[in-house]
């Protein structure tokens, strides 16, 4: 089967691998759509992060070269002799953690935050930009017959907005600021707005994703290159600054404008990946009391999720800007990426 590989910084190849054959607690799924993600990108352009390529992974045994992908579904066409919740044909997207089970973290239901933490597609095993993929049950989620393949593939990115909207420990009425709309600022917009956020103000420098913000459920967009973004929210929230302040764009100026934005006794909730170390003035916390709360991934919220795409509550779908075949993955896909903020969510057909 075809498949893209990580091998190095921008060095993603199309290749024909050995079709998987399935263990006796795994599920194996032609997938439909997987979508190229904030993380797939810091891996081409800056990686390795997650990757493993000094010493395999100690959960999935895998080092670079990997199979990329971690956002997708697809049709379950095989399962392990052990497994009794799937069956050929269910319709499933993924939950692609890989965690140990064993550790502090593990054991209070906080796999997200466990000791070897990894990920399908970014810590080995058999990513979503594959034709076929096999992954452990406990991995696989079933999905409405009326949620489309398309919604599926976003419920991943999806889920990380939820986690972020729920540890911010934001209540009905307050406001918020999400700086940096890419696609999963975007999906904090929206999970934000479903969670009963009362002004929702967008920071990105980028015109067209501040348009995009203001569809799916901004009341306010802002220019930074244009204004003072933390005089401009200070004005829009009667000159306290927001309840919480998302920040989704992993740049200094990014997370102390979401420091300065955030009234007293407020919470800065630092969602992205950094590629370098960041420069906090802490005094900005320390005399104002305000709080930082950092999120990786999500726990125990994939059913939710699924409901609230199937559902409409959240359009994850509204963020596809293109879909694409396998083979265009580099060209149409992470360079155009690279290339234009008019590309929001880029999704890969492995079939094709």
């Amino acid at each position: 089967m075809r498949a893209a590989l990580w091998y190095n910084r921008k060095d993603i190849r199309v290749e024909s691998i050995p079709e998987p054959v399935v263990k006796k607690d795994q599920v194996k799924i032609k997938v439909e759509y997987c979508g190229i993600c904030g993380s797939d990108l810091h891996e081409y352009l800056a990686g390795p992060i997650f990757i493993p390529v000094e010493e395999p992974h100690p959960l999935s045994e895998d080092q670079a070269p990997i199979v990329m992908g971690h956002e997708y579904a697809g049709e379950v066409v095989e399962v392990g002799n052990e497994v009794s919740r799937f069956k050929i044909g269910d319709r499933v997207c993924i939950e692609p953690i890989y965690n140990c089970g064993t550790c502090a973290s593990c054991l209070k239901g906080h796999y997200n935050v466990c000791e070897q933490l990894g990920f399908i597609g970014l810590s080995g095993g058999l990513g979503g930009f594959s034709e076929y993929s096999v992954v452990p049950d406990k991995m696989v989620h079933k999905i409405p017959d009326h949620m489309s393949w398309e919604q599926a593939a976003l419920v991943e990115p999806t889920a990380v907005a939820v986690h972020a909207v729920r540890q911010s420990e934001m209540r009905i009425g307050d406001s918020v600021a999400v700086i940096g709309t890419g696609p999963i600022g975007l999906l904090v917009i929206q999970a934000a707005k479903a969670a009963g956020a009362s002004q929702i103000i967008a920071v990105e420098v980028s015109p067209e994703r501040r348009e995009i913000a203001l569809r799916v459920g901004a009341h306010m967009a802002i220019n930074p290159m244009e204004v003072d973004a933390v005089d401009e929210i200070k004005s829009y929230t009667n000159g306290l600054g927001v309840d919480v302040a998302f920040e989704v764009a992993g740049i200094d100026a990014t997370i102390n404008t979401a420091i300065q934005a955030t009234k007293a006794e407020g919470n800065v909730v630092n969602i992205s990946i950094w590629e370098k170390p960041a420069t906090i003035p802490v005094n900005n916390f320390i005399l104002t009391e305000r709080k930082m709360t950092s999120i990786i991934a999500y726990r125990n919220i994939f059913p939710q999720v699924i409901q609230l795409i199937a559902n409409s509550q959240i359009q994850a779908e509204r963020l596809i800007t293109k879909k694409i075949s396998l083979n265009q993955i580099v060209d149409e896909g992470f360079d155009a990426l690279t290339r234009s903020k008019n590309q929001i969510k880029i999704l890969v057909d492995p079939s094709q």
